[in-house]
């Protein structure tokens, strides 16, 4: 018997089962009955149970600006993986500007399988799968630049109160920079030298997001890389 509904969040200990099943991941077994080990969305798929951690996992929200990779494509969408446990959905008409015979034309002409784009949930219940568009200023096929991934949870850190840090990286660096709700990060700078700087100063974040005076501590840094690096901030 099954004591959880699919995607149902759970906590450590909750049992989810007893029975004829298979104990996958983050699900422990003690004689017939299955239990979570931690706090995630239960899911049971051909007699296994699993539990999908929900830290660093990105639930998304109608609204969310996201950075999504092409994973597979259908003959009228694109199906895009956004480090969440559903993928997404970009069907043709919210990426192109123009209408398409799908029959006539392969949609991976337009975006193939790997690439990025930046994109707004549009649609999400628990479920179905989300759905995206790219037909707003600023979203669409990422076509530069170097993209990295944090910890969901560590965006409005990056971010910063009225988006103090990351308007501080932007002024001091010279670079684009798009963070996503879901955890990825668009920078797009003036050579590889100032991305790389920009993706130390984003990881250095990410690990002390706790700890007070960090805004000062990611100026200093990039900073001295600047100094070291002969440039000067009248240059950017």
């Amino acid at each position: 018997m099954i004591y959880f509904s699919q995607r149902q969040i759970v906590v450590p200990g909750y049992m989810l089962a007893e029975g004829n099943y298979e104990a996958g991941r983050n699900v422990y077994k003690e004689e017939n009955r299955f239990y979570a080990t931690v706090i995630g969305l239960a899911e049971l798929k051909d007699k296994i149970i699993n539990v999908i951690p929900l830290r660093g996992c990105y639930i998304p929200s109608v609204g969310d600006v996201v950075i999504g990779k092409v994973i597979d494509i259908t003959t009228t969408a694109w199906i895009v993986d956004i480090r969440s446990p559903w993928n997404a959905f970009l069907f043709v008409k919210d990426f192109l500007s123009k209408p398409l015979n799908v029959i006539k034309e392969d949609i991976r002409n337009y975006l193939d399988i790997g690439e990025l784009i930046i994109a707004k949930v549009t649609s999400f219940d628990r479920t179905k799968n989300p759905t995206l568009t790219t037909k707003e200023h600023g979203l669409g096929k990422i076509e530069r630049g170097t993209v990295i991934e944090v910890d969901p949870t560590r965006v409005p850190r990056i971010i910063g109160k009225k988006g103090s840090m990351i308007n501080m990286l932007k002024k001091e660096t010279g670079c684009q920079i798009h963070v996503g709700q879901n955890g990825r990060v668009w920078i797009s700078g003036k050579n590889r030298e100032d991305e790389i700087l920009v993706v130390e100063a984003i990881k250095k974040i990410e690990s002390e997001a706790h700890t007070t005076g960090l805004t000062d501590r990611v100026y200093n840094l990039i900073t001295k890389r600047r100094v070291s690096n002969g440039k000067e901030k009248t240059n950017i």
